[in-house]
């Protein structure tokens, strides 16, 4: 096996898929010549030319709908959205012509279409360039919704993106491209080749969409997170030796619901944790479900620890940002009750 970042394993992806199938085109802002702002797309226009990876206009209303067209006609677009942070524009399309087409023509046509993008906090990129909206699209019927939290899963889950004749919403924990994050911005970065999760196999292979991981096994707590949370929540539960049971989700729509309450039946405590803001985060959802299915089974209310109801602060960030502080104080509370 090859030892990847998640850039490497997600440019992998790429090419092994469209190496396979000459109807997959990717393109967005700098995606063609100049491989996107973070390298994702690097050496596609090479390999595969400029009618298969190209360069767009700064439009992402423009970006969103013309691969809508290609996906009616028969292609597989693969789509770059710079930052989530401008996703906004292409909402539109997205909401009323992506997630709507296989039922506004009752299964005629479908959307076989990959719209990525990176998300997240923790880079100082401010208000514009640190956000996740994740839960703008597990709101939306017709959208599945997946976000990796390591370079094997990276890799798995967006062929298996490319390969559904749904579209998905494929979006990349940025402070995670490079290593792990255990929440600590003051500590040197650990590169992922220090870490199995580095191991990618070459060729083809799917992670399955709707399918959670547990990543830790444990009695006493179940840790619900995903992207660059997974290893926070991970550090932060080391660092508390605490012997909670930690969950990737890996998929947000659709959520694999059995895993979390079997999960969930056996420790009798949930924590919720997200980058996104609290009201009418993922995490409202998840707390909802918990609760519903769970209830008799729960020692304590289920925790959240997420990111303000405010926009990214850049001054503030590691106050906003879900570190292993916050994480230990709703720690002690779900763990107290």
């Amino acid at each position: 096996m090859a030892v990847m970042n998640m850039i490497q394993a997600l440019n992998d992806a790429h090419k092994v898929a469209m190496r396979a199938d000459e109807d997959i085109v990717v393109f967005g802002e700098d995606a063609g010549y100049f491989g996107g702002v973070f390298r994702v797309t690097e050496g596609l226009q090479k390999e595969f030319g400029k009618e298969r990876a190209f360069d767009t206009p700064i439009s992402e209303n423009g970006i969103v709908a013309t691969a809508v067209g290609m996906a009616a006609y028969g292609l597989k677009p693969v789509i770059e959205i710079q930052f989530a942070d401008y996703i906004y524009p292409g909402y539109d399309q997205i909401v009323s012509e992506v997630a709507k087409m296989r039922y506004r023509t009752a299964g005629e046509w479908t959307m076989p279409m990959v719209i990525r993008s990176p998300y997240g906090g923790g880079i100082y990129g401010g208000q514009t360039h640190s956000q996740s909206p994740e839960s703008l699209f597990t709101h939306i019927a017709g959208l599945k919704t997946v976000i990796p939290s390591t370079p094997y899963d990276a890799k798995g889950l967006l062929l298996a993106a490319i390969e559904d004749p749904d579209p998905v919403l494929f979006f990349e924990p940025k402070r995670i491209y490079n290593g792990p994050f255990s929440g600590h911005h003051d500590q040197p970065v650990v590169p992922w080749s220090k870490r199995a999760e580095a191991e990618v196999p070459e060729g083809h292979y799917t992670v399955p969409i709707g399918k959670a991981n547990v990543v830790r096994e444990g009695e006493a707590l179940t840790v619900l997170a995903y992207g660059t949370m997974v290893h926070v929540a991970r550090a932060a539960m080391e660092e508390a030796d605490v012997d909670a049971e930690i969950i990737d989700l890996r998929t947000l729509v659709p959520l694999d619901i059995e895993t979390i309450e079997k999960s969930v039946r056996k420790t009798g405590r949930c924590l919720i944790v997200h980058e996104a803001p609290r009201t009418s985060g993922f995490g409202a959802e998840l707390s909802a479900l918990v609760t519903e299915r769970c209830f008799y089974h729960l020692e304590a209310p289920v925790e959240r620890v997420t990111g303000w109801d405010t926009p990214y602060p850049h001054s503030y960030e590691w106050t906003y940002f879900p570190g292993p502080a916050r994480i230990k104080t709703a720690l002690k509370k779900v763990m107290a009750d």
